[in-house]
Parts: structure tokens; C-alpha cells; sequence
């Protein structure tokens, strides 16, 4: 079998654009070679990888099952690629990190700035999203590090390095809980799921007396909701700790809060782990660091 790099780019590509046409213009090549370079993929897999959809394509299943191998091989070429450049250069480092939307709002900025100020020559890339796309970041090795919750399982591994104060805020403590809607994160946050689990736990979740639920998607369009008084939520106290500290928000007493959840430092579940990325994992979890987040609050 000789399945080459620009097979898999091209694969990875129109999997990602949604057509021959869209991942040619993303790859800077013509749409003829993305074709042929998924054409002879197919060939080599015996099998069909995408198929018609509108005006675009989709992957088949065959096409689906091999995603999560493809996006794996070029992570680990570039992890290596990093890692051979590292060897002849360590003062000119780099490292790939992905974190949750909180973290990496709130907490990532500050340590990777405070950490180059220890490493100048570092270079350290930050990508920001919820849970779902973390993990699998991570899982493909196109991040070398993250920061988010619990790692699920034993698909990454990882250690709790700070605490996470989850709190019930709002513009005022509201009269009736089940009266004021909530604001809620997208699918695949993890607040979303401890807000989810909160409310059962408070007999909130259903039925005709349950309170509003609102989709607002990030952290930055919840504030914005509870600056206006459109309702309250549940959100880590790093996210809101100038706006409680100014009078701008309350924190609501909720039976339950505050909940904590550990922020982890996450790693790809195997391989071998640069010297750059480990340095950066011991930081994060050093007393400099932790000093970092709290001179912050």
C-alpha cells in the first residue's frame, strides 16, 4: 500500500471544506489534483470516501472510519517535524495547545505570556474551543497540550493542575428560580453539562414548571446577556471575577455551588512527549503559575 502525505491532505481537506472546490482553494492547488489525490486514496483503501451531496460532497462511512487515523498520521508527522527542528534548535521551540473556551479566554493569555517572559524564544500556539474539539485535538495530535476538564476515560491522560469555582451569577439575586430563564453554553461545553447536571439535581431540568433555557454559545454573549438582565448562569468565577468584584454581577446562592472542577493539563493519550511540551506542562502546574491566575482574580 503507498498512501502518500498529499493523499491525506487532500483527503483531510475536502472531509474539512465540504467540496473538491473549497479544500483546492485551502490547499493553494488546483481542484484536478485534489481529485486525483483522492481519487488514487480510494484506490489504495479499496473503497469509496465521499459521495454526492448538493453541490458538494460527504463523506461514506468508509470515509468517516478513516478520519480520525488521517488527522492522526499528519499530527504525528508534524509532532516529529517539531521535534527534529526542536533537537538543532531548542531555544526556538514550539508548542501546539488547545484549550476550552474559558480557559482559553481567561486563563491560557496570561500564563503563556508569563511563561515566555521566563522562555523568550518559545513559541507557543493557542487554539480555542469547547470541549468536543479539545479532546479531539488532542486525540488527533494537532495539539501537543491542553487545558480543560476531567479527561474522559482513558482517551487522554492528564493531571488537575488549578481549581475551577463554578458560580450561579445574574445582574441581581432573582426572586424565583424557576422564573428566570438560564443561559447556556453550546453543545459540547462542558459548563453546559454541569449546568445541565445542576439543574436536575435542583428538579429544574423538565416539566412545565422549569425555568427558560437559552442558548448563547460563548462566554462573551452570556455576559452580554446578564449585563442586560436577560437571565442568570452558571459559569466559572475566572470568567466573571472583575465584573463580581465591581458590583456588576451577584452571585447567586444556589444549594450546590459554588461546584469546583479541576482545570486539567491535557496530553494526547501516547508517544512520546517533546522536552518543550513537558517543560510547559511542569509550568503550568508550578506555584508560578498558580500565583499567575491568582494575582489575575
Amino acid at each position: 500500500m503507498a498512501i502518500t502525505l498529499t493523499q491525506i491532505r487532500a483527503f483531510l481537506a475536502v472531509q474539512n471544506a465540504g467540496s473538491v472546490h473549497a479544500a483546492a482553494g485551502q490547499l493553494l492547488v488546483s481542484q484536478p489534483s485534489v481529485s486525483a489525490a483522492v481519487a488514487s486514496l480510494s484506490r489504495e483503501l479499496g473503497t469509496v470516501l465521499f459521495e454526492r451531496h448538493g453541490r458538494g460532497v460527504r463523506l461514506t462511512q468508509a470515509g468517516e472510519a478513516f478520519v480520525p487515523y488521517a488527522a492522526q498520521i499528519l499530527g504525528l508527522i508534524e509532532q516529529g517535524a517539531n521535534a527534529a527542528r526542536e533537537a538543532a534548535q531548542p531555544e526556538n521551540s514550539k508548542v501546539r495547545m488547545a484549550a476550552v473556551n474559558t480557559a482559553g479566554e481567561y486563563l491560557a493569555p496570561r500564563l503563556i505570556r508569563a511563561y515566555r517572559d521566563l522562555r523568550p524564544g518559545i513559541s507557543i500556539l493557542l487554539e480555542v474551543g469547547n470541549r468536543s474539539s479539545v479532546l479531539e485535538r488532542l486525540q488527533s495530535r494537532r495539539a501537543d497540550i491542553g487545558i480543560g476538564g476531567r479527561p474522559p476515560g482513558r482517551a487522554l491522560t492528564g493531571y488537575p493542575f488549578l481549581a475551577n469555582e463554578l458560580v450561579v451569577v445574574g445582574r441581581e439575586v432573582p426572586a424565583d428560580l424557576c422564573r428566570t430563564p438560564w443561559l447556556l453554553r453550546e453543545e459540547g461545553s462542558g459548563t453546559r453539562r454541569a449546568t445541565e447536571r445542576l439543574l436536575a439535581d435542583l428538579d429544574l431540568g423538565s416539566g412545565s414548571g422549569s425555568p427558560e433555557l437559552l442558548t448563547l454559545g460563548s462566554n462573551g454573549a452570556i455576559k452580554q446577556g446578564l449585563a442586560v438582565g436577560l437571565g442568570i448562569t452558571l459559569i466559572s468565577r475566572l470568567a466573571v471575577a472583575r465584573e463580581l468584584r465591581d458590583g456588576l454581577l451577584a452571585e447567586i446562592p444556589v444549594p450546590g455551588t459554588p461546584l469546583i472542577r479541576p482545570w486539567y493539563v491535557l496530553f494526547p493519550p501516547s508517544g512520546p512527549v517533546r522536552p518543550a511540551v513537558a517543560a510547559f506542562g511542569e509550568y503550568l502546574r508550578s506555584e508560578q503559575a498558580r500565583k499567575v491566575i491568582e494575582e489575575s482574580l
